[in-house]
């Protein structure tokens, strides 16, 4: 399985395009925690981190500044993006709109390959959960969902996702551990959904799916989600 976090050696190769694997390198260890919210991404400590120059550091901070993991502070330097309310109220919303209507599709585009590979990935989760195994339990909730655009076999959603699972990963890491029995047997009645063929039940389970997580992802930050009322 690929992993969301790339390979497992943290210093680089000096090969081009360098900015690219430190911006790619960074996103992990931003999703991960490594580098926490609000933390100060120090460029010299990058530099000794990752051996590489302070070049390609500077260029891959702008550009993760573009899409809202890093915000650039005049005289001050970078600092890891921390989500204010309204921002993860939003990205849910967007998530609930784009993963539904991937369900719906997934079950209309049922194909036994992609059916086995989610069950392969449920079992592998649920192994790491036994284990106790958090990145591998976020790896595979990835993968999962990365799988039903796959079998939703819309290119043009696939493409708007690709930031959205990123961004999952990153709201879903420090909680992975809270609720994941009941998510992944959620997950598990997707694909009964889907290879059912029922599109309808298929996208009500999404919805409730990401619902929840939604909920537990503000209560673990101790935040009140403005949507909930509204939801009730």
């Amino acid at each position: 399985m690929a992993g969301i976090l790339g390979v497992s050696d943290e210093r680089l190769a000096q090969q081009p395009p360098l900015r690219d694997q430190v911006r790619l390198r960074l996103e992990a260890l931003i999703i991960d925690g490594t580098y926490d919210a609000g933390a100060h991404l120090v460029e010299t400590d990058i530099a000794a981190r990752l051996g590489v120059s302070r070049g390609p550091i500077r260029e891959a901070l702008y550009h993760l500044s573009l899409h809202g993991w890093v915000d650039l502070r005049p005289r001050q330097g970078a600092f890891v993006h921390r989500p204010s309310v309204d921002e993860a109220q939003q990205f849910f919303h967007v998530r609930e709109l784009l993963e539904c209507d991937a369900a719906f599709l997934a079950a209309q585009h049922s194909d036994p390959l992609v059916i086995d590979e989610m069950r392969r990935e449920i079992k592998a989760a649920r192994a790491s959960l036994k284990a106790g195994a958090q990145r591998e339990l976020v790896e595979s909730n990835a993968s999962f969902h990365r799988l039903v655009y796959e079998l939703a076999d819309n290119l043009i959603l696939k493409d708007l996702t690709s930031q959205l699972t990123k961004k999952l990963s990153w709201y879903f890491w420090p909680m992975a551990m809270e609720r994941p029995r009941e998510a992944w047997n959620e997950h598990e009645a997707l694909v009964n959904a889907f290879e059912a063929g029922d599109a309808h039940q298929a996208m009500e389970i999404m919805r409730a799916h990401v619902r929840a997580t939604q909920d537990c992802y503000f209560r673990w930050n101790n935040l009140v989600d403005p949507a909930a009322s509204v939801r009730a």
